[in-house]
């Protein structure tokens, strides 16, 4: 049992209303890889980090079980880098710097000890390079999800469609639905994007819980409801690698078990926004891990007769 994470791995300076880091580590890839390593290992990473990447945090996610063999260390660049500062409601952001760096040259390659992971995360990167990857498998995999953004939708499109074709989980928000079904309701906005490619859909839909949609059948996953939101920074990829550690785990992709993945994956991304950046997601243990799903589950777990 393995999972392939293709993403990117980075540093961040993050401000929100409850206070401010300069930098952090980040990246997609990093918060699938710390959400997924508490169910699956190894966790084949995919990735490209600058010379300033610190050894300390590689050596962090190694202990975890997260197979570097696939992530690029380029010597004369410098790690991708975000800068940006939440409003108020939390949901809302503005990005104050991007810079690339390193990320310009990413040009994922499968080494051939990754061939045959049964589970491949294609985390939020241009859709050329996610169907890059996709073309690089010698063996189907179980499942294939990816995550994608209206960027993409906006500059990528055709390419974007294609890729569809060839996976079999599409994560989003409500927004992006919307924007690449072209419908209002999320329930004709699913029905319009199957029909693309992807057997499964997840719309997350933030402190409002996430949709699950496969054919005719539906799932509604709770948010926790949290006193606080610390940083929201990285909570939908936290979700997503909380989401395929689990199915990896249980080599089971019926709807019934992706219903209870949906629900690993929202139990991650709510200890992800308790403190800035992966921080808190390098504290939990397996017992803080399944009191949280506990929580969850008595959040939607009522007795009711019907007369």
């Amino acid at each position: 049992m393995s999972l392939i994470v293709v993403g990117s791995m980075a540093y961040d300076a993050i401000e929100t209303p409850f206070g401010k880091t300069d930098r952090i580590v980040g990246g997609a890839a990093t918060y699938i890889a710390y959400a997924a390593s508490n169910f699956i290992k190894p966790i084949n990473q995919v990735s490209i980090v600058g010379n300033d990447f610190a050894s300390e945090e590689l050596d962090e996610l190694q202990k975890r079980g997260v197979d570097l063999g696939g992530v690029e260390i380029k010597k004369d660049k410098k790690s991708f880098f975000w800068s940006g500062r939440y409003h108020m409601d939390m949901n809302t952001r503005d990005t104050l710097v991007t810079e690339l760096n390193a990320f310009l040259d990413f040009n994922p390659v499968i080494p051939e000890s990754f061939q045959g992971s049964e589970f491949v995360m294609l985390g939020n990167i241009t859709p050329g390079l996610q169907m890059n990857v996709v073309q690089q498998l010698k063996k189907r995999p179980k499942l294939i999800a990816m995550d994608t953004m209206n960027f993409w939708m906006d500059n990528a499109l055709d390419d974007l469609k294609k890729l569809l074709t060839m996976v079999d989980v599409l994560m989003v928000n409500d927004s992006e639905a919307r924007q690449l079904s072209g419908e209002f309701s999320l329930v004709k906005a699913a029905r319009a994007i199957m029909k693309m490619g992807p057997r499964f859909l997840i719309i997350k839909k933030g402190e409002h819980g996430a949709l699950l949609f496969h054919g005719d059948q539906v799932f509604v996953a709770p948010a926790l409801p949290l006193e606080e939101v610390f940083d929201p920074t990285g909570a939908g990829d936290t979700f997503a690698g909380g989401f395929m550690g689990w199915l990896a785990s249980t080599r089971d992709i019926s709807f019934e078990n992706m219903k209870t993945a949906i629900i690993v994956g929202s139990a991650m991304a709510s200890f992800c926004v308790e403190k800035f950046g992966p921080t808190r997601l390098k504290e939990i243990t397996r017992t803080d891990i399944d009191a949280r799903i506990r929580q969850f589950v008595d959040l939607v777990n009522f007795d009711i007769e019907l007369v």
